[in-house]
């Protein structure tokens, strides 16, 4: 029913020799001692060194500087001062990769919601798209021969031929 070692000597399953009893699987991890690159932060007791490329990681995955700071175990400040860069460019790929994600749904699994939502954010389309023509300010009559408005660059003036005749 079991899985048993057995010895060669005594094929029982109760034998009580060391061999018959070694536990198989992983041996457990011992930590040992490592040296990396990175930019050394801090003084005296506090003084770590931390690897520029972790702080990126941690940004791109959306974690906001408290966050990274708490998890480095250093400053808010000396995370900003020392890894400004790799915190920009972390969020950079962040924004990328949500973009690339938005694309895909849209066009791979035709998505009716994200196309409309990508069309008016990328591509600036409207519901009810505004012709420049429409915001233009019209010519106004009353009558044919009194109060001709002219448009003389933008801005509406009264004809000088009507003045005079009202006068």
């Amino acid at each position: 029913m079991g899985n048993y070692k057995y010895d060669m000597d005594n094929t029982s399953p109760d034998s009580t020799s060391s061999k018959s009893r070694e536990k198989s699987g992983p041996k457990p991890k011992k930590l040992v001692e490592a040296t990396y690159t990175g930019i050394e932060v801090g003084r005296g007791e506090r003084k770590k060194v931390i690897d520029p490329n972790e702080v990126e990681k941690l940004a791109s995955i959306g974690m906001n500087d408290s966050e990274i700071s708490e998890f480095l175990d250093i400053d808010d400040s000396t995370l900003r001062y020392n890894f400004k860069r790799n915190l920009i460019k972390g969020r950079y790929n962040l924004k990328s990769t949500l973009r690339q994600a938005q694309l895909r749904l849209a066009v791979e699994h035709l998505n009716p919601t994200m196309l409309i939502w990508l069309g008016k954010n990328i591509l600036s389309q409207r519901e009810s798209p505004i012709s420049e023509d429409a915001t233009r300010i019209l010519p106004f009559s009353d009558d044919d021969d009194t109060d001709v408005v002219s448009m003389d660059s933008d801005l509406i003036t009264l004809d000088e031929d009507v003045e005079s005749s009202t006068a």
